[in-house]
């Protein structure tokens, strides 16, 4: 059996002055008088941005807040995985894997750790506790890096291996959005019955047999339109990420303005106040760990290795999930949800629930709404 080791974050001071010097350092440009935020990040919010991040950000008390949970690493196949875990409450709180995505991280998930291990310190019940485990995805924050790219097939296979392998479950339940939500789907389809039962906040997977019927055909053609502004990134980063990488591992600005764009376009927000959702503080953080631990080029990968996996579709052969799944939909999720009819086609879906407001990074955006939907769900598994 791996070996689970303890492990901190402590960045050092070096790593953090030269962030710091870079950013101080940065030269500005110009953007589009008409701009705003049409032609991607704001070049006014950046200047803000960074000069928070100059003068009132401290990344040790964010540290220090990260630090409050117990972390750990263990080597699985050949890459050091780093997970937190939050051991519930009660005599038998349920296994549960909670995935991020890009460009997340475990910062995603400050919010709902403590309630989802703890619940009767909320106001609810240790029947509802959960064992929680929040792994940072391969190539992504403090764990390992894979020699070339994987993707989330590949990961969930790791991941299954963490959770009954190196952790000895007997049994769990996964939860994602964004490739967390691909991550889970994977886990639910290849790794049970120890994996038994997925929630999912955001729909990535393609049915092989494409859209039937009107209502189906109807979505099918408006997501090709939502999605037409969202393909540069996702284009470069599934078949070109080394390009970008060199610019993007030299400019702290850089990888803040291009990650700063996801958060605003993709999330719930205000018009276009991106901080009418999530604070300096917290945008930082997630940034910061990019930037200290150096993988922006390596977690870019995933999109890479998605399509050397083969891309969106689970089965060629129309197989789908059937563990019992739970869809959590969000209504400013940038990859808009399908009709139920198609969703069906490729999981169980046991558990269906429209959500009043939150976007796609819903454990940040809305985390009331997530827990409460997880707990609903988890219920008929225990």
């Amino acid at each position: 059996m791996a070996t689970v080791q303890p492990f901190q974050i402590a960045v050092p001071d070096e790593t953090l002055e030269r962030i710091r010097a870079k950013v101080a350092g940065y030269t500005w440009h110009e953007m589009p008088n008409d701009g705003g935020w049409a032609y991607g990040t704001n070049l006014d919010y950046m200047r803000e941005l960074s000069a928070y991040w100059l003068e009132g950000f401290d990344w040790r008390a964010q540290e220090a807040a990260l630090n409050r949970f117990a972390h750990f690493t263990a080597p699985v196949e050949d890459i050091d995985i780093h997970f937190l875990h939050e051991k519930g409450s009660g005599p038998a709180p349920l296994p549960l894997i909670i995935s991020h995505g890009w460009p997340g991280s475990v910062v995603e998930f400050l919010e709902i750790i403590e309630p989802l291990a703890h619940p009767e310190r909320f106001g609810g019940s240790e029947d509802d506790a959960f064992d929680v485990v929040a792994p940072s995805l391969p190539g992504f924050g403090f764990s390992g890096k894979p020699r070339r790219p994987i993707g989330p097939r590949k990961m969930a296979g790791l991941f299954a291996e963490l959770m009954t392998g190196v952790l000895g479950t007997d049994g769990y339940v996964a939860q994602g959005g964004d490739w967390g939500g691909a991550i889970s789907s994977w886990l639910g389809y290849e790794h049970a019955p120890a994996c038994r039962g997925i929630h999912i906040n955001i729909m990535t997977m393609r049915h092989p047999g494409g859209p039937q019927g009107a209502e189906e055909e109807a979505w099918a053609a408006r997501f090709e339109k939502e999605q037409e502004p969202e393909m540069g990134y996702r284009t470069q980063q599934a078949t070109k990420p080394q390009t970008l990488s060199y610019a993007m591992m030299d400019s702290p600005v850089g990888v803040a303005a291009w990650i700063i764009e996801k958060l605003n376009s993709w999330s719930d927000t205000e018009g276009d106040d991106i901080e009418s959702v999530y604070t300096k503080d917290r945008l930082l953080t997630n940034i910061m760990v990019y930037l200290v631990t150096g993988t922006f080029n390596t977690a870019s990968w995933i999109y890479t290795g998605r399509r050397e996996e083969g891309g969106r579709v689970l089965s060629p052969e129309g197989k789908r999930v059937e563990v019992p799944t739970g869809c959590a939909l969000f209504p400013a999720e940038m990859l808009s949800w399908p009709p139920r009819s198609y969703v069906e086609r490729i999981y169980n879906v046991t558990h269906w629930t429209e959500m009043p407001r939150g976007g796609h990074f819903a454990a940040m955006e809305q985390p009331d709404l997530l827990l409460d939907d997880i707990r609903a769900f988890a219920r008929s598994l225990r």
